[in-house]
């Protein structure tokens, strides 16, 4: 979630509770209502059968159940209605087995962001939200729990049963839900306190099926002293409060996979059982990154449990072609686990007033839909992705036959030179793209560019084309691959021949290439520079 990058709320009365803190995150219907109703029946057909079993038990039991006296200092928090059978095969083994497959969304309602969702809980619009989730594809959903909604150190029953509610909730849509805890908490000096806060939260769902592992600090700091001393505390504690439930931290964007080892390295005597990945770096090294993420916390598995691309800065065909790039990324790395971040944009006011985040433009448009609950194209390759379908350039607008908003390609020195697109001027189709009187800046030319879906590897062979026709053409017009390693440093370029000078007609313009060593990413190029004719590019491929 956009948490911890997210910055904190900043609440003066407990030094518990983070103070704002800088993003790491900026760089980013009928079927639904037939999945609903189908859902709903299920889960009545459910209840009613657990009614029928439990009036059986009582029954039984009457003459020797003596009821307890509740002392109305302690809260009773609300407990899960599992089934015995499933209470006796929920395992950390079975859970985890859950976790590295599981196809997980990151989610708060587009109305009520971060601690919102809970102090304005709407069980109506959230129960609507997952089914959307569910007919997407997803079949879990993350949930963050705030120690200052759900009062600390004692939790509120009416917050403890908002996440009953919540998880019931899901599983009438055939999701389980993973839980991450103490968002927004700086609370470092009581770890006493924050064990007991964790074990009230979690005691109901030890041995929930529904329930498949906690994050117990989200987007950890590794870097605070404080913040290790306190989860080499709470880690030992948890594990004795719910032994069943997996555990795991996360480090923001930034830190990567430095952060990741160092909190290996900082929790030799109270490891973790697997380690969760937020990925908001440059997707076109997605699988570069992704492995050396492994590397860092080998032989420890791994997730990755948040990505995305805001479409404040970046265009909704970006959005689509990021994540397409780190669902093959991590499919071609071994990581089956990959959570888009987020369901839904968040319309203004839907992010808490007090803090730093609500006034952060990009936190807004990370969502896979729209406030209004339309779908942005990054919606369809998630739901292709969890289909198992292998993603490839079809996202990448090809052909030019896209609305400018979602096509992925991007300008490069558009200050000398502008591509538009001409209607009716294709070589196939209706559209083609057009350069006309471009410069140049020192050494370099303008151009759009893209990259391709695929992950790159050095020594790997690729090819590209494109078709180009000219009129009065001048000074340098090509098609080029360009390369560049894992710290983005480039690494060279191979290029095509050159566009017919004057006047010509659609040519092929193709080229080969070996990716370099150390290669990690390749950009392909539409360049014209030093034009003062027209230039038109079409029909481009990349493989």
């Amino acid at each position: 979630m956009l948490s911890s990058l997210l910055l904190a709320l900043a609440l003066p009365t407990s030094g518990a509770f983070a103070a704002p803190r800088h993003s790491s995150k900026v760089s980013a219907s009928s079927t639904a209502t037939t999945t609903k109703k189908a859902a709903v029946k299920k889960a009545t057909k459910k209840k009613t059968t657990t009614k029928k079993k439990a009036a059986t038990k009582k029954k039984a039991a009457k003459k020797k159940v003596t009821p307890k006296k509740v002392t109305p200092k302690a809260l009773a928090l609300p407990k899960a209605p599992v089934k015995s059978a499933a209470v006796q095969a929920v395992t950390r083994k079975t859970r985890l087995a859950a976790v590295f497959s599981a196809k997980s969304i990151n989610y708060y309602p587009s109305n009520a962001g971060w601690s919102a969702m809970w102090t304005d809980f709407d069980a109506a619009r959230i129960d609507a939200d997952l089914a959307k989730a569910a007919e997407l594809g997803a079949d879990n959903v993350r949930v963050i729990i705030f120690p200052q909604s759900f009062g600390f150190p004692q939790p509120k029953a009416v917050y403890a049963d908002r996440l009953r509610k919540f998880v019931s909730m899901a599983d009438s849509h055939d999701l389980t839900v993973k839980f991450t805890l103490f968002d927004w908490w700086a609370g470092y000096q009581d770890a006493a306190g924050s064990a007991a806060w964790a074990k009230q939260v979690l005691a109901p769902y030890a041995n929930d099926p529904r329930v498949l592992s906690v994050e117990l600090k989200n987007e950890f700091d590794v870097t605070d002293t404080a913040a290790v001393a306190w989860v080499r505390k709470l880690i030992p504690a948890v594990r004795t409060a719910v032994p069943n439930m997996p555990l795991t931290l996360s480090v923001d964007g930034g830190a990567g996979a430095a952060g990741l080892a160092r909190i290996k390295g900082s929790l030799t005597s109270t490891p973790l059982d697997f380690y969760d990945y937020h990925f908001y770096g440059n997707s076109e090294r997605a699988h570069a990154e992704i492995r050396r993420a492994q590397a860092a916390v080998s032989p420890s598995p791994l997730v990755i449990g948040e990505t995305g691309l805001s479409t404040a800065g970046n265009s909704e065909g970006g959005q689509a072609a990021f994540l397409a790039r780190v669902f093959e990324a991590a499919r071609t790395a071994g990581v089956k686990s990959v959570a888009p971040w987020t369901l839904f944009d968040f319309s203004q006011g839907a992010i808490p007033s007090n803090s730093q985040v609500s006034r952060i433009p990009a936190q807004y448009k990370f969502g896979l839909y729209r406030a209004d609950g339309t779908a942005k194209p990054a919606a369809a390759v998630v739901r292709a992705a969890w289909a198992g379908q292998k993603l490839d350039n079809k996202v990448l607008d090809l052909g030019f036959e896209s609305i400018e908003p979602a096509s992925p390609w991007r300008p490069y020195l558009s200050e000398v030179g502008t591509a538009v697109r001409a209607k009716g001027e294709g070589r196939t189709g209706s559209l083609a793209v057009r350069f006309r009187q471009t410069g140049r800046s020192g050494t370099n030319v303008p151009s759009i560019r893209v990259s391709p879906i695929a992950p790159v590897t050095a020594g790997g062979r690729w090819h590209a084309e494109a078709w180009a026709r000219g009129v009065d053409v001048t000074g340098t017009n090509e098609i080029a691959l360009s390369w560049f390693d894992i710290n983005d440093r480039w690494l060279g370029q191979t290029s095509s021949k050159q566009v017919a000078k004057g006047t010509s007609g659609w040519t092929r313009l193709t080229v080969d290439a070996v990716a370099p060593a150390g290669a990690t990413s390749v950009q392909l190029h539409l360049k014209s520079g030093d034009n003062s004719g027209t230039v038109w590019f079409d029909d481009v491929s990349i493989s």
